[in-house]
């Protein structure tokens, strides 16, 4: 990575600079493994500020957040557990430039579990903006820390992943990795079940919830809609929500 002329400039100063002032003109970065290969992650002292795989990552960060990078020692608190993972709550985030529309998309993208899936317009439902389906996608396409906020984990209601910014194989590999099942999302879809319910708790969910795993083949009923569930007397999980962004 070349030296950034602000950079040099800022190190021919005779006296230090004083403290934050260099966390207010650049970023610090630092390559480490993740779970689809090398990543360079882009950091501030407010947190995470980008994840970026392949070249130009220094062009592509200073293109969209006007400021050098400087390499660092180590990666800040809590990176590397949360790629191992999948779980992101240990690690802070530098979300300073997105919009609030943006930031409420991305915020319940980080609600997803690991392992499951949700609709883009669950996201729509559950941030307010239902008709907003086509914003959502936008804003999902344009997250700076994807993995650790999981984009990838919203897909469309017919178990087609859809676009990801390291590509739809690469999204698909992360799901699979994390044990969501996408085959059997596909073909419900081709049934046109979305939602899968029990007979036992009277909870209906979405597939790939925690809670619809565990229902044995003989009391699951499938359905369309939520709406369907409801008049055959199921209430929606509490715990993946699926009133959130209806189909049908």
């Amino acid at each position: 990575m070349t030296q950034d002329p602000l950079l040099t400039g800022l190190a021919a100063l005779a006296a230090d600079a004083p403290d934050g002032l260099l966390d207010r003109i650049a970023a610090r970065w630092v390559r480490v493994p993740g779970p689809i290969g090398e990543l360079r992650v882009a950091f501030t002292d407010q947190g995470v500020a980008y994840v970026h795989t392949g070249d130009g990552f220094a062009a592509a960060f200073r293109k969209r957040f006007g400021r050098p990078l400087l390499p660092a020692a180590r990666p800040p608190a809590g990176l590397l557990p949360a790629l191992r993972t999948g779980r992101s709550s240990g690690v802070r985030l530098d979300l300073r430039g997105l919009s609030e529309f943006q930031r409420d998309v991305l915020n319940a993208a980080r609600t997803i579990p690991r392992g499951e899936v949700r609709p883009y317009a669950w996201i729509a439902a559950r941030i307010g903006r239902p008709k907003a389906v086509r914003a959502v996608g936008t804003a999902l396409a344009r997250n700076p820390v994807p993995l650790l906020i999981p984009c990838h984990r919203v897909t469309r209601s017919d178990g087609v992943v859809g676009d990801y910014v390291f590509g739809s194989a690469a999204k698909e590999r992360l799901l699979l990795a994390e044990g969501a099942d996408l085959g059997r999302v596909r073909e419900l879809a081709g049934e046109r079940v979305f939602y899968l319910a029990s007979d036992t708790t009277g909870v209906v969910c979405f597939p790939t919830c925690h809670n619809a795993r565990r229902i044995t083949p003989g009391h699951r009923h499938g359905f369309r809609s939520i709406a369907q569930a409801r008049a055959a007397g199921y209430r929606p999980c509490r715990t993946c929500r699926p009133a959130q962004g209806l189909v049908g």
